[in-house]
């Protein structure tokens, strides 16, 4: 074997792959035919000179040796981001394009205090934005369809995933939202127990039900659900219409005259919030910028 028979592209695919688990799905997420893959994938095998694919009841697994490919190949494409960040760096300078996913708390929290730092310090850079949750942010990502993600680290993939560098940008406390007249309102802070025998409003699944569910319960109880929305206007125009509380991060809070926000003692709650970027990409002057102003938003808050 020959370090030419490392061919970059099969080895993508072999990792997209890994990642999205068959045939199918990894080749809607190329925009392939399964044919195509199955093919790309036999060639790489012979070119290396070991099985890389084994059946596994009527689907097929990576063997030990394609998991061991992959191990040095991560290594390859981080030193290819790495490349062509450089390579910007030298044809752009400060200009250049990022694309970012965002959870839709963070991009009038965080995104957009970002880019209006952006205009002003650096005019050549441009911030494209794309509302995306956790789960779909890290697979733009890695489809090369976002340049930046920014995620809850609880729904992020670890610091160890060799294919992603991690940003840590805040701890973002969660309050309790309660309807103006409620007997608990005039306090400054609550603890969450108090609350137990309270009507709750979250998500009826996702991330912020898990959010909501794991704070109550690390809190004593399990939350009685009395109504179910994903998005805060509804759940706050609930809340303002006294059917029932619920947990809001600080960033989603918006003003209404009818809720009053109360902060949480010692059992608050707090999610935490990174960016992350292809391994290697974060040495590209547009996406350092960009990181960099966000760390400033999120130490603004």
């Amino acid at each position: 074997m020959r370090t030419a028979d490392w061919d970059i592209k099969k080895l993508a695919i072999l990792r997209a792959l890994r990642d999205r688990g068959t045939v199918t799905a990894t080749a809607q997420a190329l925009l392939m035919t399964p044919s195509a893959v199955s093919q790309q994938l036999t060639n790489l095998a012979k070119q290396l000179g070991v099985p890389l694919l084994e059946a596994h009841g009527r689907r097929v697994r990576l063997t030990d040796a394609a998991h061991l490919v992959l191990r040095h190949a991560e290594a390859v494409f981080a030193q290819l981001e790495r490349a062509d960040a450089e390579l910007a760096a030298y044809l752009q300078g400060e200009s250049g394009e990022v694309r970012v996913g965002a959870f839709s708390t963070a991009v009038p929290a965080l995104v957009v205090p970002a880019v209006r730092a952006l205009r002003t310090a650096h005019p050549g850079i441009t911030v494209r934005v794309r509302e995306a949750e956790a789960a779909e942010a890290y697979e733009l990502l890695s489809a090369g369809d976002v340049d930046l993600a920014l995620s809850l680290a609880a729904h992020a993939p670890t610091a160890r995933d060799p294919k992603f560098t991690r940003v840590p940008l805040l701890a973002d406390p969660l309050d309790v939202a309660l309807p103006a007249g409620h007997p608990l309102a005039g306090r400054a802070r609550l603890r969450l127990a108090e609350l137990a025998g309270e009507h709750w409003i979250f998500g009826g699944s996702g991330p912020w039900s898990e959010i909501t569910t794991a704070a109550c319960e690390a809190a004593g109880f399990v939350p009685e659900q009395a109504h179910s929305a994903a998005g805060w206007t509804a759940i706050l125009a609930m809340v303002e219409a006294g059917m029932g509380v619920a947990l809001v991060p600080r960033m989603a809070a918006a003003g209404r005259d009818g809720v009053v926000m109360r902060e949480l003692g010692e059992d608050r709650p707090v999610r935490h919030v990174v960016a992350a970027v292809r391994r290697g990409a974060e040495e590209a002057p547009a996406v350092s910028r960009v990181l960099d102003a966000l760390r400033e938003a999120s130490a603004d808050r």
